[in-house]
């Protein structure tokens, strides 16, 4: 009788672990993506009624990457395409991966509020502040324009794991990762908001939403486009093609070791399905119905590799990417 007692707690013992049993769906990268990536992952969890845990972390997209490519996690969030060293870092490891673009970013350069003389800035004038020849000579906003204040030009923006920073040095520069280093520089954009909205001669750059977000205590410089427009970033804008050089897909890798997991599987069925609703809530650009139903394709495909080659395009389409011939 004892025998049976003890048999029947030891049963129920595990039957409560496999109540409790989660699987886990883990995530880094990029902090621009991870608005759009923890909102799919909360809407997920409840769907899936507590069986399934997403963790969803913050080291930037080439902190990302790193762990990604050691195989410490399922899934990479970038705001720029992967690199050729990443690519080779991954390949040494084993790891394959499927690239999946799942939104639109506006990245969005902001001022002090204070900061009456800046409504709007050109291509220019930007690499003329943030280009490496600046470094130690372009100093004050008079520097930039003879016509503005001779006030110091205090700098802000996100780090060199970044993949924003990556994006805006392409897009500004002509080189990604080309960029002055005497700003102040962080991972966290929530630093960079503070910096600008507490310095009257500050300029920084960061994803929109996290201006959305701050609105109140920022404002957000017009970007002169090629066609000489000057366009405040805004979802509508993206949309319509203007808001150029800067807006931007983003992204997330999947692992395809990964993808033999029912619950990663699961997870990025259900982002791509229901991820442009959310992209949206969360002040991001969704793509169109068939660019989403393309990459579905290309996951259950397990297309591997990325349709970059290693290297940042800026203006690029996301249907024609979807249509490459991916690179390992």
């Amino acid at each position: 009788m004892k025998s049976l007692k003890i048999a029947a707690v030891v049963a129920g013992v595990f039957a409560a672990t496999a109540v409790h049993a989660q699987a886990l769906v883990k995530i880094d990268g990029s902090s621009t993506v991870f608005p759009v990536t923890e909102a799919v992952a909360e809407d997920f969890q409840k769907a899936k009624k507590g069986s399934v845990r997403v963790t969803v972390g913050i080291s930037g997209t080439g902190g990302g990457f790193k762990k990604f490519c050691r195989g410490e996690t399922d899934i990479s969030n970038a705001s720029r395409p992967i690199l050729k060293k990443e690519m080779e870092e991954c390949a040494k490891a084993g790891i394959k991966y499927v690239e999946l673009p799942v939104a639109f970013d506006a990245l969005t350069v902001v001022v002090n509020p204070k900061n009456t003389f800046i409504n709007q800035l050109t291509v220019a004038e930007l690499k003329k502040m943030w280009e490496p020849a600046a470094q130690g000579k372009v100093m004050k906003w008079k520097d930039v324009n003879p016509a503005w204040p001779d006030a110091p030009l205090k700098l802000f923006g996100p780090g060199a794991d970044s993949g924003t920073f990556d994006y805006f040095t392409e897009a500004v520069n002509g080189k990604s990762k080309s960029s002055r280093g005497d700003f102040t520089a962080s991972e966290d954009d929530n630093v960079l908001v503070q910096g600008v909205s507490r310095d009257n001669n500050a300029l920084g750059f960061f994803g929109f939403a996290y201006y959305d977000e701050n609105k109140g205590k920022l404002k957000a410089v017009q970007i002169v486009n090629p066609k000489g427009k000057a366009v405040t970033p805004s979802i509508d804008a993206v949309m319509a093609g203007e808001y150029e050089p800067l807006a931007r897909p983003i992204f997330i890798y999947v692992s395809a070791k990964s993808m033999d997991k029912p619950e990663v599987k699961d997870f990025v069925e259900y982002y791509l399905k229901e991820g442009g609703k959310l992209a949206k809530e969360v002040k991001y650009v969704p793509l169109g119905a068939a660019d989403y139903k393309h990459a579905q394709d290309n996951f259950r495909k397990k297309k591997t590799g990325t349709a970059f080659g290693g290297e940042a395009e800026v203006g690029v389409k996301v249907a024609d990417l979807l249509k490459r011939d991916p690179k390992e």
